[in-house]
């Protein structure tokens, strides 16, 4: 038997009856559906569009963080620190966008989806290693791409480019040492190369 692909607005009907007046946003663009939730919500919408009979996303196929600091390459005026779920229905053969923002910048935090989908638990921990998002209710929020020792969080839109501390290997104490970066920073420009007849063009 062949399932058929839901359209956008069917999916956009399952998942206002699903979630009602927890959406704070719902639209549709290039062919897929996000839907905005609060942070206070978060949780119980993720478990109603894992449930709901019309959604059955019974996979989350990815987690990740985000920084709108700087988004659209100016100065963003909503919450700055942001997750996005992508939640499938392989039963409905339907997909769905779940958008949080966690409500506060300086120390944000949401509510871990791994208990509903156990796929989300490696996600959170690169959103925490990367973001400093913390997720609750993980459990085992820990770095997972950077090393243990490591300061701040590499994507965050203010983090420096060369980072903070550097590692090496120090044959003298026959370990592993953290230094302060030594890296010179400098404008790298590149060089153009100019022909007459480049491409065949005059």
């Amino acid at each position: 038997m062949t399932v058929f692909a839901a359209t956008c607005a069917e999916i956009e009907a399952a998942v206002t009856a699903a979630l009602g007046d927890k959406i704070k946003a719902l639209h549709t663009r290039l062919d897929e559906v996000t839907v905005e939730v609060s942070a206070a919500n978060y949780l119980a919408a993720a478990q109603a569009l894992q449930t709901h009979p019309a959604c059955q996303f019974e996979q989350l196929i990815d987690l990740c963080g985000l920084d709108y600091s700087t988004y659209g390459d100016s100065v963003w005026e909503g919450l700055r620190f942001s997750a996005v779920v992508h939640l499938q229905s392989v039963a409905l053969n339907q997909r769905v966008r779940l958008k949080v923002f966690a409500a506060d910048d300086d120390f944000p935090v949401l509510d871990s989806l791994s208990n509903l989908w156990a796929s989300a638990n490696w996600f959170e921990r690169e959103a925490f290693d990367l973001y400093g998002i913390i997720f609750e209710g993980h459990d085992d929020l820990r770095r997972i791409l950077t090393d243990y020792g490591f300061i701040g969080h590499p994507f965050r839109k203010d983090f420096p480019l060369s980072g903070h501390v550097e590692m090496r290997y120090d044959a003298e104490q026959k370990r592993v040492i953290y230094q302060p970066v030594t890296i010179e920073p400098r404008d790298i420009t590149p060089r153009i190369i100019r022909e007459d007849n480049y491409g065949g063009l005059n």
